[in-house]
């Protein structure tokens, strides 16, 4: 019997000392989660770049806004953007913001009326290109909502503000004409599946705030009435196919004594549509094609624009890509499509202000080819990210309408190219002393 108790003490010490050696001596601790500050990020860039256009004379590139100055060189953004996004894994209650503001010559074109629009006269102007609190509910689906309250840009179109998120310098006529900068209210995105989400939001209008009254050229609204903004969007194919069809409706006309007179109507309650459908399908690993839809109506003046641009661009390598566009898009009544000589001009027609010079190019169907390339260089990783943009582009009028050339060509040529430099500021230190920094994100829409 003891020879038996001791047998099974022995095997008893074998096996456990065989596990034990399977044990490792210090149980390795799981990664801690990372806090909200941790993604807090603080991120800036610098856009410069310069057009040519070969019509004689040439004063303005027509068609164009953020380029808008034949023969010309452009600071065209200088920006800083604080942001904590939300946690897009979030299943419970979660809360972020942005704020984002730009200097340079971009921002004649992208004020929120009453708030610096008028501060500075000269080309370069300060923008508060977005400023809202982000919130995610985890209400109704299983994705829950996310709500944006505040100010930012719109849901419409291929092409955005921020100049990184573009795959060319210059801009598209939908771009310039077709959709809203920026809107001032609540836009909830709910998140029905993991293909659907339903976008819904009101809001002051098209690069509005706050505040009207009749023959008001400094408020920040330019009627008393509210518009709506939504639409949907799909994620389909594992997200190489995303599809998004958003629109904003609401009086969009200064409510001015001028206004109402040439347009018979009450510019509080006359609609202006505006609809877009922007198709993304990432083909290959290196090529991606973009298809924009785009139909506005402006009831106050019976006038409609409606186009398509498609986008293709390909990754050669790392470090270069070749984007080509190509743009047809009809202002059937010569209401939407203008230039602004003035530095202020474009925000004196938001206003309806009499003072303001709007040089239109009469009921036009426009073409447009643009081929470009984007330049990644080796460069330190302060500034990671560096791209130049050369391009070429050929715009015509399709229907024999001479905009071009200060009123004189039926078509232009215009060589232009920017160089962006964005970096990224270390904001805090750890308890160890080391210096913690944000990603990098380039963020558009509700994400």
């Amino acid at each position: 019997m003891k020879k038996i108790i001791t047998s099974a003490v022995i095997a008893f010490a074998v096996a456990t000392a065989a596990n034990a050696a399977d044990i490792p001596l210090k149980a390795k601790k799981a990664p801690p989660m990372p806090s909200w500050w941790d993604t807090l990020t603080i991120t800036g860039l610098v856009e410069v770049g310069a057009s040519a256009n070969a019509n004689n004379p040439a004063v303005t590139n027509f068609g164009q806004l953020f380029t808008d100055k034949a023969n010309s060189a452009f600071l065209n953004q200088a920006s800083l953007t604080i942001q904590r996004p939300l946690d897009p894994k979030a299943t419970g209650y979660d809360f972020g913001f942005k704020f984002q503001a730009m200097y340079g010559s971009d921002a004649r074109y992208t004020h929120f009326l009453g708030e610096f629009y008028q501060a500075i006269g000269e080309s370069n102007q300060f923008d508060i290109v977005e400023a809202h609190a982000l919130f995610h509910l985890p209400w109704l689906t299983s994705g829950g909502i996310d709500l944006k309250v505040g100010q930012y840009v719109t849901l419409e179109g291929a092409e955005v503000i921020n100049a990184p998120d573009n795959a060319l310098y210059t801009h598209s006529y939908i771009f310039n004409f077709g959709i809203p900068f920026k809107h001032t209210g609540i836009l909830s995105t709910t998140h029905v599946n993991s293909w659907l989400d339903i976008y819904a939001g009101v809001d002051t209008g098209v690069n509005t705030t706050f505040g009207n009254h009749l023959d008001c050229f400094n408020c920040g609204d330019n009627n008393q009435a509210a518009a709506f903004h939504g639409g949907f969007g799909l994620n389909l194919l594992d997200g190489a196919l995303t599809v998004a069809a958003t629109t904003h409706i609401g009086p969009e006309n200064p409510n001015t004594t001028a206004v109402r007179l040439a347009c018979a109507c009450d510019p509080n309650t006359a609609l202006r549509y505006l609809n877009d459908v922007t198709v993304i399908w990432k083909a290959t690993d290196k090529l991606t094609l973009t298809s924009d839809l785009n139909y506005i109506r402006d009831d106050g003046f019976n006038a409609t624009g409606y186009g398509i641009a498609q986008y293709a661009t390909y990754a050669i390598n790392d470090w270069l890509k070749i984007t080509g566009r190509g743009e047809i898009w009809r202002d059937n009544n010569g209401f939407f499509v203008a230039s602004f000589p003035g530095n202020l001009d474009f925000v004196g027609i938001e206003h309806g202000n009499p003072l303001a010079v709007a040089i239109g190019g009469g009921p036009t169907t426009y073409g447009a080819l643009t081929l470009g390339l984007a330049i990644k260089p080796p460069v330190p990783k302060q500034i990671e990210g560096l791209v130049i943009r050369p391009e070429i582009r050929y715009d015509a009028s399709l229907n024999n309408t001479t905009p071009f050339g200060g009123g004189t060509k039926s078509s232009q040529w215009t060589f232009a190219s920017d160089l962006i430099i964005p970096f990224t500021i270390k904001w805090r230190t750890d308890l160890s002393g080391r210096v913690a920094s944000g990603h990098r994100l380039h963020c558009k829409g509700l994400g």
